[in-house]
């Protein structure tokens, strides 16, 4: 996608009008027994953020709550199939999913959202998006750790020259400052992990009986 479609998207149009809901926030998570809220897992590659978000989706289902994962390689087969991996385009990545990640909150939806999301301001957008819902965990593993794993194969050809702008090789990525979680995967299990966040996740989102 080119910088100019990205602009493009940007520009809002002006004839619209919010339609308010008739069914108050209040009135959904007493139905659904539960607050709807954003966990935003951002790392590097292969520092286990979708095995971990799809490990929590289950448990948080299987203790009897609404979740659901946002997962960067999944909506990039459909929402997000029209960017690639410039500047640009993973901020508009990230804009979209932000958006679509606060409407599934204030649905009342626990959503797991799974991304590099390598930028602090990108991330930052999401939180306001979802307008004090948001949690963002910073899945952290060193380079070295993710390097070694590469189970697809990408920071090989990140170092052969054959994929450009790659996190953590030929791109940047700003490491959260202030991560309301922090989850370190190169020395603890899956299991130890996908613990640590289930049990924030019912901390933070579900209600007491």
């Amino acid at each position: 996608m080119s910088t100019d479609n990205t602009e493009q998207s940007h520009q809002g149009a002006t004839n619209v009008t919010y339609v308010p809901h008739q069914v108050s926030a209040e009135e959904r998570k007493a139905r659904m027994k539960q607050k709807g809220g954003v966990l935003w897992l951002t790392g590097l590659s292969a520092s286990g953020k979708s095995t971990l978000a799809i490990e929590l989706e289950r448990q948080l289902h299987e203790a009897g709550h609404f979740a659901y994962v946002l997962d960067g390689d999944n909506l990039r087969h459909g929402l997000n199939s029209d960017l690639g991996f410039s500047a640009a385009d993973r901020e508009e990545n990230i804009r979209r999913v932000g958006e679509v990640a606060a409407l599934m909150a204030e649905i009342g939806l626990i959503v797991i959202s799974a991304f590099i999301s390598p930028y602090r301001s990108d991330r930052e957008k999401a939180r306001q998006a979802a307008r004090g819902q948001f949690r963002e965990v910073w899945v952290q593993a060193s380079l070295e750790t993710c390097e070694s794993r590469d189970p697809k194969g990408l920071y090989k050809r990140a170092r052969a020259g054959e994929i450009t702008d790659f996190t953590g090789i030929s791109a940047p990525y700003e490491e959260p400052e202030q991560a309301d979680l922090i989850v370190r995967t190169d020395n603890m299990s899956v299991a130890d992990s996908a613990k640590v966040l289930f049990d924030y996740a019912l901390k933070h989102f579900s209600i007491p009986a």
